[in-house]
Protein backbone atom coordinates (compact mmCIF):
# COMPACT_ATOMS: atom_id res chain seq x y z
CA UNK A 1 0.00 0.00 0.00
CA UNK A 2 2.83 2.38 0.90
CA UNK A 3 4.55 1.78 -2.46
CA UNK A 4 1.33 2.49 -4.33
CA UNK A 5 0.78 5.76 -2.46
CA UNK A 6 4.27 7.05 -3.29
CA UNK A 7 3.20 7.29 -6.95
CA UNK A 8 0.29 9.59 -5.97
CA UNK A 9 -2.30 7.50 -7.86
CA UNK A 10 -5.82 8.54 -8.74
CA UNK A 11 -7.07 4.98 -8.12
CA UNK A 12 -5.83 1.95 -6.17
CA UNK A 13 -7.02 -1.60 -6.89
CA UNK A 14 -7.22 -3.99 -3.94
CA UNK A 15 -7.75 -7.64 -4.93
CA UNK A 16 -9.06 -9.53 -1.89
CA UNK A 17 -7.11 -7.25 0.49
CA UNK A 18 -8.03 -9.14 3.64
CA UNK A 19 -8.25 -12.75 2.48
CA UNK A 20 -6.77 -15.17 5.03
CA UNK A 21 -6.40 -12.44 7.67
CA UNK A 22 -7.74 -12.69 11.19
CA UNK A 23 -10.62 -10.39 12.23
CA UNK A 24 -8.35 -7.87 13.99
CA UNK A 25 -6.04 -7.50 10.98
CA UNK A 26 -9.08 -7.32 8.68
CA UNK A 27 -10.55 -4.48 10.75
CA UNK A 28 -7.23 -2.61 10.59
CA UNK A 29 -7.02 -2.91 6.80
CA UNK A 30 -10.66 -1.87 6.40
CA UNK A 31 -10.03 1.18 8.59
CA UNK A 32 -7.02 2.10 6.46
CA UNK A 33 -9.08 1.71 3.27
CA UNK A 34 -11.85 3.88 4.75
CA UNK A 35 -9.28 6.61 5.43
CA UNK A 36 -7.67 6.26 1.99
CA UNK A 37 -10.97 6.54 0.12
CA UNK A 38 -11.22 10.14 1.31
CA UNK A 39 -8.14 10.95 -0.79
CA UNK A 40 -8.08 8.48 -3.69
CA UNK A 41 -10.53 6.28 -5.56
CA UNK A 42 -10.44 2.73 -4.21
CA UNK A 43 -11.54 -0.31 -6.21
CA UNK A 44 -11.91 -3.52 -4.20
CA UNK A 45 -12.44 -7.02 -5.54
CA UNK A 46 -13.96 -9.19 -2.81
CA UNK A 47 -16.11 -12.25 -2.34
CA UNK A 48 -17.10 -11.01 1.12
CA UNK A 49 -20.53 -9.42 0.93
CA UNK A 50 -20.16 -8.26 4.52
CA UNK A 51 -16.93 -6.45 3.71
CA UNK A 52 -18.44 -4.84 0.61
CA UNK A 53 -21.40 -3.65 2.68
CA UNK A 54 -19.12 -2.22 5.39
CA UNK A 55 -16.60 -0.26 3.34
CA UNK A 56 -17.91 0.46 -0.15
CA UNK A 57 -19.92 3.38 -1.43
CA UNK A 58 -20.76 1.67 -4.72
CA UNK A 59 -20.98 -2.02 -5.61
CA UNK A 60 -20.82 -3.92 -8.88
CA UNK A 61 -22.09 -7.49 -8.92
CA UNK A 62 -20.34 -9.71 -11.45
CA UNK A 63 -21.74 -13.09 -12.48
CA UNK A 64 -20.16 -15.45 -15.01
CA UNK A 65 -17.90 -12.67 -16.28
CA UNK A 66 -20.66 -10.11 -16.82
CA UNK A 67 -21.59 -7.08 -14.74
CA UNK A 68 -25.13 -7.78 -13.66
CA UNK A 69 -25.71 -4.67 -11.57
CA UNK A 70 -23.92 -1.51 -10.44
CA UNK A 71 -25.09 1.13 -8.02
CA UNK A 72 -24.90 2.52 -4.53
CA UNK A 73 -24.03 -0.24 -2.09
CA UNK A 74 -27.07 0.32 0.10
CA UNK A 75 -29.37 0.10 -2.93
CA UNK A 76 -27.71 -3.09 -4.19
CA UNK A 77 -27.99 -4.83 -0.82
CA UNK A 78 -31.45 -3.59 0.19
CA UNK A 79 -33.28 -3.38 -3.14
CA UNK A 80 -31.35 -5.13 -5.92
CA UNK A 81 -32.80 -4.48 -9.36
CA UNK A 82 -31.43 -7.66 -10.90
CA UNK A 83 -32.74 -11.14 -10.02
CA UNK A 84 -29.22 -12.65 -10.16
CA UNK A 85 -27.99 -10.03 -7.70
CA UNK A 86 -30.86 -10.77 -5.35
CA UNK A 87 -30.21 -14.51 -5.62
CA UNK A 88 -26.54 -14.02 -4.71
CA UNK A 89 -27.24 -11.69 -1.80
CA UNK A 90 -29.88 -14.04 -0.43
CA UNK A 91 -27.55 -17.04 -0.75
CA UNK A 92 -29.50 -18.92 -3.41
CA UNK A 93 -26.46 -18.84 -5.74
CA UNK A 94 -22.84 -18.31 -4.94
Amino acid sequence: IARALVADPEIILFDEPTSALDPIATASIEELIADLKKQVTILIVTHSMQQAARISDYTAFMYLGAMMEFGETRQIFERPANSQTEAYISGRIG
